[in-house]
């Protein structure tokens, strides 16, 4: 067991994403604090710094939440609010972004995660819902719930670059989408998944899911599968998620519960 904390890493008490680069043994990780994205080497340990940061007005970093890796094609991306970012792994430093997909066309609005299919050279990014509203009852406490316009599921051609309109969108009432937390993908199926805690202010949102979609679903599509919470998988409100193939897993990480939970799924593997 290895435990990496202290001054030296960097690290900041929130760290919403952590990547595993099993291609090149490295460990990515976000500090929205400092506004960066940290590469530790793959058996850092302790007290331990990162072997890169990548942090600088150059960065045009301003939503340093999660992030994905594509080992084969050596590229780091970022969803940054109204946009994607995508850097070289492999740089240090005050690094401009190798390509940026942002402007109208993109539909690109709070976006709030994203992953990488580097066998259809496709990156599927997640939106969160936009504007929140803050009320104060009676008794002085203050309640915040998001407004606007839903979340959804874009899907943009990996090498696209500047104000691309997207090659798909996931949205509508019958997708189930509010907002998106975390995602990954499932390259040789083709397949996005993607964690929908539902409103941000509920405790345990009505209509909570994980949903799998495939990347060529366009309009208001429902997923292909979904784990719905309850007291049946035990699920209150999925944050994050994680693919273990091999044994045909999914791993979901949920708020409410502060807990890890595993579901066998092999229809999707």
């Amino acid at each position: 067991m290895r435990n990496l904390a202290g001054q030296a890493t960097k690290l900041s008490r929130t760290m919403h994403d952590v990547r595993y680069d099993a291609t090149n043994d490295e460990v990515l990780v976000t500090n929205p604090f400092a506004q960066a994205l940290l590469t530790f080497r793959g058996g850092a340990d302790g007290n331990e710094a990162p072997i890169r940061i990548i942090q600088g007005p150059a960065t045009k970093l301003a939503g340093v939440d999660r992030l994905d890796v594509d080992p084969v094609h050596d590229e780091i991306f970022v969803p940054n609010r109204d946009s994607v970012l995508v850097f070289p792994r492999t740089g240090n430093g005050n690094v401009a972004p190798l390509r940026e997909i942002m402007g109208s066309n993109t539909g690109l609005r709070n976006a709030s995660a994203l992953s990488v299919d580097p066998l259809h050279n496709l990156v599927a990014v997640g939106l969160n819902k936009t504007g929140r509203v803050v009320t104060q009852a009676a008794d002085g406490s203050m309640t915040a719930r998001s407004s606007g316009q839903n979340g959804a599921l874009i899907v943009f051609n990996r090498t696209d670059d500047g104000n691309v309109k997207p090659r798909n969108l996931v949205r509508g009432p019958d997708s189930g989408i509010i907002r998106i937390t975390q995602m990954a993908v499932y390259a040789p199926r083709k397949l996005m998944i993607a964690t929908q805690p539902g409103e941000i202010s509920d405790m345990e949102p009505e209509g909570a899911f994980v949903g799998i979609w495939s990347l060529d679903d366009d309009g208001d599509i429902p997923p292909l599968w979904k784990i719905g919470a309850g007291p049946t998988t035990t699920m209150r409100k999925p944050r994050g998620i994680v693919l273990d193939p091999k044994n045909k897993e999914l791993i979901v990480a949920d708020m409410r519960l502060n807990a890890v939970l595993t579901f066998y799924f092999p229809d999707m593997f």
